[in-house]
């Protein structure tokens, strides 16, 4: 971090420790002042796994690391759970993954300075930008529900199986300005996506629940991809203006094109919207077996 920066205020306490981390994070919001620099400390997943791996022998070690993720990584996450967890632990010593605790951070009015590793745990400094978002509902559980944008520029939900942390979502604007874009249109290097994740993404269990978007109206079979508020203003005006004419796609052009770049993303999004204006019978026709045949045939995957 710049040496002319003053870190305002140190937190003594890990966020591990906090038992209500985004309230804790809202009040100490509305303390200070736009870019006042704060600093906390985290135990990440992948710390705390290595720390307890090698605090014991085998197989005792990976027995005890078994139960603690369940008791302090799971049982949080679970309405059912929730309480037995707060009563048992007082909400102390909870596990969160790097990207949970960014997201948080970000979720709570700060942008991220930087962040190391510092003695097993991890130190983030990050800067207040504004105030929080106060999301009484964060990707937590199994399925989830992402805000997208629809026909005529309508907000609405998107139903997923969660294959990203939790407070992920908050990680997008961050991620793309440290990373930019890899083949596909995708972020690089994505530290959002669980392992599990890329599995389901792999074999696309991730998007089945949108077919409850599709019955209900919301997308229709073939169309362009259904975009976040971010990935859709990184668009031109011309073209947020002729994909929102339309209803998005459970089946996009991405899979009949296989475009490599967001520019190539676009383009062939813009000729499947030329086409669809008009014939759209026979363009969803001949882009639905098109796709078919990529994926099918040619193992054609979404990064």
């Amino acid at each position: 971090m710049p040496q002319n920066l003053l870190v305002k205020y140190r937190s003594s306490v890990r966020l591990n420790d906090i038992g209500y981390v985004n309230k804790y994070l809202e009040k100490l919001n509305q303390e200070l002042n736009n870019g006042d620099i704060i600093e906390v400390f985290v135990e990440t997943k992948n710390q705390r796994k290595s720390r307890l791996l090698s605090k014991y022998i085998f197989p005792i070690n990976y027995i005890y690391y078994t139960l603690d993720f369940l008791l302090k990584r799971i049982f949080p996450k679970w309405k059912l759970t929730y309480k037995i967890y707060f009563r048992l632990t007082k909400g102390r010593n909870r596990v969160f993954s790097m990207p949970e605790a960014l997201g948080r951070l970000i979720s709570c009015g700060f942008e991220i300075v930087d962040f190391e590793p510092v003695y097993g745990h991890t130190r983030i400094r990050a800067r207040k930008v504004g105030l929080p978002a106060y999301n009484n509902n964060p990707t937590y559980g199994l399925f989830i529900s992402l805000n997208r944008v629809g026909l005529n520029k309508r907000k609405f939900k998107v139903y997923k199986l969660r294959t990203m942390h939790p407070f992920a979502e908050y990680l997008q604007s961050y991620l793309y300005e440290k990373n930019k874009l890899q083949e596909g249109g995708k972020i690089a290097d994505d530290i959002r996506v669980t392992s599990y994740g890329r599995f389901f993404r792999r074999l696309w269990l991730d998007e089945l629940p949108m077919l409850w978007n599709l019955f209900n109206g919301d997308l229709k079979l073939v169309g362009v991809r259904p975009l976040s508020e971010h990935f859709f203003n990184l668009y031109p005006v011309d073209m947020q203006e002729l994909r929102t004419r339309t209803k998005p796609g459970l089946v996009p052009p991405f899979y009949a094109d296989l475009p490599k770049s967001l520019d190539e993303v676009i383009e062939s999004e813009r000729r499947y919207l030329t086409a669809y204006f008009s014939s759209p019978l026979t363009t969803d026709w001949r882009y639905f077996w098109k796709a078919f045949t990529n994926i099918v045939f040619k193992k054609a995957r979404s990064n």
